[in-house]
């Protein structure tokens, strides 16, 4: 049963005790289980414990690549940093601070920070971190293409536009025309794994239900990521409905676009 907490503070503390529960139990059972192939090393650690907010600081200052690494050990995000500090458009990555931004976002992760970290850990930490980053721009770079192709085929011009509801704001990825009513609709949705296609799914006939709510004479289409073939013709038949007019699938080849795209825009009636 989920427990009941009064603040943020109250809340991130039992996070961090069950946290620290979990991680005594995962030491230990990788210690039971792996006992016959375990051996002692010497290892460099960082005593997290006895740097100071300041020196914190300093680091962040004068070693700014370290900033990624740092606050993902304390489970921060960049948004957070924003959210919390008000410090906008920080790249944790290479982040360009001055001296009060550092000390504000120093202690702001020092008590999250673990007492000690071995270094080859938080380099560890970092590989996974950049690998993740390279893969979501990778998904970016992919929906900006459909876009792209989209206005090259289209004798209209399609954006990124939002649009209200019932109090509810949402987002379509392409929609014509660029300002007033919107007559075309296209969400583009990239979908990697098997577990995710149920609720992307769900998202997209809910897009599809809200667009023709608010622009009933529009038309809605789908163009989609998803890279078993096998499962397609599947997905197309649950995504069988009144408010989508076409669905298509592309992968991240050029060819297969375009000739998504080209299929979509003549699905909607418009000379690609």
């Amino acid at each position: 049963m989920d427990r009941e907490y009064g603040n943020h503070a109250e809340y991130i503390s039992w996070v961090l005790e069950d946290a620290n529960e979990r991680q005594i139990d995962i030491e230990s059972g990788f210690k039971e289980a792996f006992s016959s192939f375990i051996e002692t090393r010497s290892v460099e650690v960082i005593l997290f414990s006895d740097v100071s907010a300041l020196d914190l600081a300093n680091v962040i200052i004068e070693y700014p690549r370290l900033l990624k690494p740092l606050i993902v050990i304390c489970n921060i995000s960049g948004r957070s940093i924003e959210r919390d500090l008000q410090i906008k458009n920080v790249n944790t990555y290479n982040p360009k601070l001055n001296k009060l931004e550092a000390t504000a976002i120093s202690g702001y992760i020092k008590p999250f920070l673990p007492s000690y970290l071995e270094i080859s850990s938080l380099s560890k930490i970092d590989r996974m971190a950049f690998i993740d980053k390279e893969i979501r721009k990778k998904k970016g770079r992919w929906e900006k293409e459909i876009i792209d192709s989209i206005n090259q085929f289209s004798d209209i011009k399609f954006k990124k536009r939002k649009f209200k509801i019932n109090n509810e704001k949402y987002e379509i990825d392409a929609a014509s025309p660029e300002e007033g009513l919107i007559k075309y609709g296209i969400d583009i949705k990239r979908i990697e794994a098997r577990k995710d296609i149920h609720k992307r799914i769900d998202e997209i006939i809910n897009k599809s239900n809200k667009l023709k709510e608010a622009f009933p004479h529009s038309k809605f289409a789908s163009i989609i990521y998803y890279p078993f073939i096998e499962e397609h013709i599947n997905i197309h038949n649950r995504l069988s409905s009144e408010n989508i007019d076409i669905v298509c699938f592309a992968s991240s080849l050029k060819d297969s676009i375009y000739n998504a795209v080209k299929i979509v825009l003549s699905g909607l009636g418009i000379s690609p």
